[in-house]
């Protein structure tokens, strides 16, 4: 077996097809659009200097496999995406007969670092450090079916927040109401969904995403993005001609990957972001979707909203070396105390409201000086 390693756009049109006929056969697992080549495709041209696939050919020199990654210093390789990718992994023939360390020798890496890894990923399970829960909504049986769960598990959410959508509802009456827009062509929309996201990450204390460029890049260009395995949809919750709340995430045939939500402050009383969630739902049921994967990370709406969950993994698979040292030095201490903040509650409470307080000092620094 031969690698061939290329930046994302010099992948053959032929190569891209294999890529999504082996993605389609891959039985056991959601159709997560993270995985499919119109992602990586669109990272590479967010950050055309480190993106790269390797392309794994047999005898024949058919394309048995695609490993996505992106490379650092030192021959020190991340999933592609890292950071905003919600599901990371290599896409492989059944069967094909490969190793980590090999794979890893073929693309020149000393390590290969992943925080989403994909289920199912076996290549890898050796460099899994930490597993984690990534909360799902279940709609495969519609929408219907999905709120008569609701109104038996979450029975205070959902009365709690349909009330709020009536109550928001009639507050709009003179300018429209309320309408809900599933995927929202207006790049207007986007850009403030991003502010408000922007926003917030400030506002609780977080490195804002969209103050990197290639971050803000890729999702304006995956909103343009229409493939079957791999769509960007905006949905934009409206009051009147009013954006109050906004959703970016990618979908395939079966699956929307919940990514950026949001909503307008001014409208927090009603919680626009729930009701968006809801209406999301119900959306997509109609649209043939059976899931919403609302991502790897605790939130009280995600606990509300699931009907099950997921598991992804945190951790990397490494060759022996001083880029690999280097590596461990860099990235494990860190990622070690991450773990022991996460698995005591009360600490991480305390943990959340610092970086709150942090975001209030920041806001407050803004306001004296702009």
């Amino acid at each position: 077996m031969r690698a061939r390693v290329v930046a994302p756009q010099d992948l053959t049109a032929r190569e891209v097809d294999v890529w999504r006929e082996l993605r389609a056969k891959r039985g056991g697992g959601p159709a997560n659009p993270f995985m499919e080549p119109e992602f990586t495709l669109a990272v590479g041209r967010a950050r055309p200097r480190t993106a790269r696939v390797a392309v794994l050919r047999g005898e024949d020199d058919e394309p048995l496999g695609f490993f996505p990654y992106e490379r650092g210093a030192l021959g020190i390789g991340r999933a592609i995406g890292f950071g905003v990718s919600d599901c990371q992994g290599a896409v492989l023939r059944p069967g094909l007969a490969l190793s980590a360390r090999g794979l890893l020798r073929a693309c020149r890496l000393s390590a290969w670092e992943f925080d989403n890894l994909e289920a199912g990923q076996d290549l890898f399970a050796h460099g899994v450090a930490e597993s984690f829960s990534s909360p799902v909504i279940d709609i495969g049986d519609g929408y219907a079916a999905y709120e008569a769960l609701l109104r038996e598990q979450s029975p205070k959410f959902l009365r709690t927040t349909l009330a709020k959508e009536r109550r928001l509802g009639r507050r709009s009456e003179a300018d429209g109401g309320l309408r809900f827009v599933f995927d929202e062509a207006d790049p207007r929309a986007l850009r403030t969904l991003m502010a408000w996201k922007s926003a917030q990450y400030r506002r609780t204390g977080r490195r804002d995403r969209f103050a990197q460029a290639w971050i803000s890049r890729l999702v304006r260009d995956l909103h343009r993005t229409r493939a079957p395995g791999c769509s960007g949809v905006l949905s934009v919750l409206y009051a009147g001609e009013r954006p109050v709340a906004a959703h970016f995430g990618l979908r395939s045939r079966t699956v929307l990957s919940c990514w950026f939500p949001s909503y307008d402050p001014a409208f927090a009383k009603y919680s626009p972001g729930l009701v968006l969630h809801l209406r999301m739902a119900e959306a997509a049921a109609r649209e043939g979707i059976g899931m919403l994967d609302l991502g790897r990370g605790a939130a009280e709406y995600k606990d509300s909203l699931k009907t099950g969950e997921l598991q992804v993994h945190e951790g990397a698979c490494v060759r022996p070396g001083t880029g690999a040292a280097l590596h461990w030095l860099g990235r494990e201490p860190v990622r070690r105390a991450h773990s022991y903040v996460r698995n005591r509650p009360r600490l991480a409470d305390h943990g959340r409201r610092a970086l709150n307080q942090v975001g209030r000092l920041r806001g407050r620094t803004h306001g004296t000086h702009g």
